[in-house]
């Protein structure tokens, strides 16, 4: 169970990493990014969505659906809160930046890449 999966649990809607990825179409370690990126996003300002997505690369339509998968607007403040709260949650999002040059969007479109087998 990853410390995500403890986060949703206390949501009360029965969501996990693994379903949640199959639900929209990710890989589970992407959905936990996603959903980590989602969280900080949250109290920043703007749109959480698109600053979600600026962040991961992820499309907008799909951290849509995680949004609405793990019950909306008013879950995804609890996920920031409970995120903010626990500091290993917190990193997930920092781990997108596999070669470490500040820009994660290079590693995640070479995670989706491997994903669907494209080169």
């Amino acid at each position: 169970m990853s410390i995500l999966d403890g986060i949703l649990g206390q949501l009360g809607s029965n969501v996990d990493i693994a379903n949640l990825a199959s639900k929209v179409g990710l890989d589970p370690a992407l959905a936990e990014k996603a959903v980590a990126a989602l969280g900080a996003a949250h109290p920043q300002p703007g749109d959480t969505v698109a600053t979600a997505a600026s962040q991961t690369g992820i499309d907008s339509g799909t951290l849509s659906k995680i949004v609405d998968q793990i019950g909306g607007d008013g879950a995804l403040a609890k996920v920031s809160q409970l995120i903010g709260q626990n500091p290993q949650a917190a990193g997930l999002l920092g781990k997108l930046d596999r070669d470490g040059d500040g820009n994660p969007l290079n590693d995640v479109m070479g995670m989706a890449k491997n994903l669907f087998g494209k080169s």
